[in-house]
């Protein structure tokens, strides 16, 4: 996602229309409906990872559509853009985005269609609709966004490193620390973290919560019933003790440069999702990694994989296109687009039958099929509620060495108040 809101952000994709649906261009450049051309469609992404197999999936769908043509802009901060087309009425025909708190501002304005009643909802896993049904405004069960592709957050590994040691998986948090001090003692840097790009600090932020936080805290927190402060302690004290075994230069390391030195094995570890497996793959083609649920809890039934609605599909209301956009939907869902899709971004499918082979991910892959699975917490806080900021200001007490009790309650009092600012309907 890229997944900028979980470890995000998880982020996702945006399909958008001309002109010639229910407004202009995202960024100025797609044309409007020309009787020399047909009917154009802008497909508007804001997930750059995707850009490449979208424009082959679009391609295959112009093959069997002569009049039709579908352009693909992928402007930066997307979400920002997306917010301001919603502000002017020019949204997209389609829509295609993260299960997050994006989704939910532009479901929650009214701006989506309903598509329960199409024939390819049986065909969608319930877990990830429920994941839709969860975040849509009032817990509505419709199905405004149709989930699409599914990811899965939580440690990745190279394998060559565990094998050498004779490491096997952890299940727990004290088999993981012991993982952890035995690489450590074997000269191996054990963790690598990239928080100069703030977003990467979500990441194991999201594994633990969605282990340990209270059921129902999301709902609650939302109601005013409860606060991070009394209930979010140990997943803050645990947050902390992985810094412990991060590079010394863990705040100043960009995600891109931190992907390249993973993928040259100068760490055995780095908590992250699928999407990032492209990026050590383009640096590193004989890289061997596999994936594991983070296992945040001494109870090893309670260690779920991070997973959610990576991109979702949706038609917006007003378009002039409306049956040819549902129509592309329709198309993208189809199993063998779906596999095209999921093969290309190690991702997993929220259609059914759909199922990931690569070996990259083959660690989580069986904890998926059984709904072993928990959202990322993130999904559910309000928009304008930047944990990520937060957990860097957490960070960067801890690298000026202020105690981790004073850090803990300074980190969750400001959670509260930031949140109640943001919790605004």
């Amino acid at each position: 996602m890229n997944k900028k809101l979980i470890c995000t952000l998880m982020v996702g994709t945006l399909l958008a229309g001309t002109v010639t649906g229910c407004g202009g261009a995202a960024d100025g450049d797609a044309s409007a409906k020309d009787s020399s051309k047909g009917t154009e469609l802008e497909l508007f992404s804001s997930k750059a990872e995707n850009k490449d197999i979208l424009q082959k999936l679009v391609d295959k769908f112009n093959e069997t559509h002569e009049n039709v043509t579908i352009k693909i802009t992928a402007p930066a901060d997307a979400g920002t853009v997306l917010k301001t087309r919603m502000a002017k009425n020019d949204m997209p025909d389609i829509v295609a985005m993260g299960g997050d708190n994006n989704y939910t501002e532009v479901e929650s304005a009214g701006m989506l269609v309903d598509l329960s009643d199409e024939e390819y909802i049986s065909n969608i896993q319930e877990s990830y609709l429920q994941m839709v049904y969860d975040v849509n405004k009032d817990k509505e069960e419709k199905a405004y966004g149709i989930p699409y592709a599914t990811n899965a957050s939580g440690v990745i590994y190279n394998v060559d490193k565990f094998e050498k040691y004779g490491i096997e998986i952890p299940k727990t948090w004290d088999e993981f620390i012991d993982v952890l001090d035995k690489l450590k003692k074997e000269g191996e840097q054990p963790l690598l973290m990239t928080y100069k790009d703030a977003w990467t600090s979500n990441c194991p932020w999201n594994s633990i919560a969605s282990d340990l936080a209270p059921e129902g805290f999301n709902d609650d927190r939302k109601a005013g019933k409860t606060t991070f402060v009394g209930t979010h302690e140990e997943i803050a004290e645990k947050y902390l003790k992985l810094l412990d075994y991060a590079q010394d230069d863990f705040m100043g390391l960009s995600y891109d440069d931190g992907n390249k030195a993973f993928a040259n094995g100068e760490a055995a570890m780095i908590i992250n999702g699928n999407w990032a497996i492209n990026q050590y793959k383009n640096s590193n083609a004989d890289i061997h990694v596999n994936m594991f649920a983070f296992p945040a809890s001494n109870v090893e039934s309670q260690n779920y994989v991070t997973s959610g609605v990576d991109v979702l599909l949706g038609v917006c209301k007003d378009s002039t296109n409306e049956e040819l956009a549902k129509e592309f939907v329709s198309f993208m869902l189809e199993p063998e687009n779906a596999q095209m899709y999921i093969e290309d971004q190690f991702a997993f499918s929220a259609v059914k039958g759909v199922e990931q082979e690569e070996e990259t991910v083959a660690g989580v892959k069986e904890d998926i099929a059984a709904g072993k699975v928990a959202n990322f917490p993130d999904h559910y806080y309000p928009s304008g509620f930047d944990m990520s900021a937060l957990l860097t200001e957490m960070c960067l007490n801890y690298t000026n060495g202020m105690d981790n009790e004073e850090n803990i309650n300074q980190f969750l009092s400001q959670s509260d108040e930031k949140y109640d600012i943001a919790n605004v309907d």
